[in-house]
């Protein structure tokens, strides 16, 4: 029987539900939500599979490590006292991710200097004065995440590497382009799952009809990714990943098409790029118009969802962007009856048109 063990997912505030939801679909066994994180139990195969499949998550981490420390020199002992021959080795590379809230521990950058001179002295206690493995800053063979809340010091494997938002898919963007993982967690929290038309009439480089094709068709956010950090651990089992990698991996069809348009050509032109790139062009239906100019909704009489992410008063004058609301509330209304529409928005006053 494979062997369980603790992992954190980070995420969003505001989608720790979501994710937590998303957690337990995929098997994740004593599922907690917390603050801007979700702490779930699995085996290897639940870790691979969380890193492919959860659209919420920014990162899988892997404690190792738990222990107190109430000053810097307690923390370089209690983390030289760890087996790191266990998880690095001379001809690795690591990097160090530190968060820190805590009274006595203020300067993240010092907690990561205090954490690698540790690691570095364990070897060189056993291996001699110039034995050690390298430290980069980027693409290092093992990340490793230092988090401190007050005391209590957790030492983790990130078995994510990069921030899982970055998919892989987008080759061009948009001034400003929404975050995929948010954009993910925003259609999960409307409820949309393919059922009915999807509409975006601001669509910029397109993440929002993107995210929203790959859930419908149950695309794995992360099969576009070529490297994982876990593939260097030593633990590493490329046939068990190769097995979830291929679950169910036929794309479902889609009863009803993704929309998205955009008054600029230029942002359409990339948003095309976009979803070529992620192979879901024929799900989204692309056309370069403004929201003055939807005259019909497609499929006249079966109501469906709209999300979208107008522009903010940064690049646009405030009655300007007040008009632009006043148009949207005519057309939902006239157009778009019987939708469901979600709007981002910081503005209050825009939002009462």
């Amino acid at each position: 029987m494979s062997q369980k063990f603790e992992m954190v997912a980070k995420t969003l505030k505001g989608l720790e539900e979501v994710l937590a939801e998303e957690l337990r679909t995929l098997g994740a066994e004593n599922v907690e939500p917390g603050c801007r994180m979700v702490s779930f139990e699995g085996d290897l195969a639940m870790m691979y599979r969380a890193n492919l499949c959860c659209r919420t998550a920014l990162s899988i981490l892997r404690p190792i490590y738990k222990f107190i420390a109430s000053d810097p020199d307690t923390l370089y002992e209690m983390v030289k006292e760890y087996d790191w021959g266990g998880v690095l080795t001379l001809g690795k590379t690591f990097s160090i991710d530190t968060t820190s809230h805590s009274n006595e521990f203020t300067h993240s950058r010092f907690v990561t200097y205090r954490v690698k001179d540790a690691i570095v002295d364990w070897f060189k206690d056993r291996f001699g004065p110039d034995k050690r493995p390298g430290v980069r800053l980027s693409d290092a063979d093992v990340m490793l995440n230092v988090h401190i809340d007050g005391t209590r010091v957790t030492l983790s494997l990130n078995s994510s590497g990069e921030s899982l938002h970055k998919r892989g898919w987008r080759v061009a963007q948009t001034d400003a382009p929404i975050n995929e993982v948010l954009a993910a967690g925003i259609i999960l929290k409307s409820g949309w799952r393919g059922d009915c038309p999807f509409i975006d009439p601001m669509c910029g480089s397109g993440t929002f009809l993107i995210e929203a094709a790959l859930i419908a068709a149950g695309i794995k956010p992360g099969s576009y990714r070529e490297t994982w950090p876990f593939s260097q651990w030593r633990d590493w089992d490329p046939e068990l990943f190769e097995s979830v990698l291929h679950e169910g991996e036929e794309p479902r069809e889609i009863p009803f098409k993704i929309y998205g348009s955009d008054i600029s050509p230029k942002a359409i032109d990339i948003a095309e790029r976009n979803v070529l790139s992620a192979g879901v062009d024929e799900y989204i239906n692309l056309k370069v118009r403004s929201i003055q100019q939807w005259e019909e909704a497609p499929m006249a009489g079966t109501p469906g969802v709209i999300i979208t992410n107008p522009p903010y008063g940064e690049r646009i004058k405030p009655e300007d962007l007040e008009g632009l609301y006043r148009t949207m509330g005519t057309k939902f209304k006239r157009v778009f009856c019987g939708y469901h529409s979600w709007v981002i928005s910081s503005n209050d006053d825009c939002l009462t048109h």
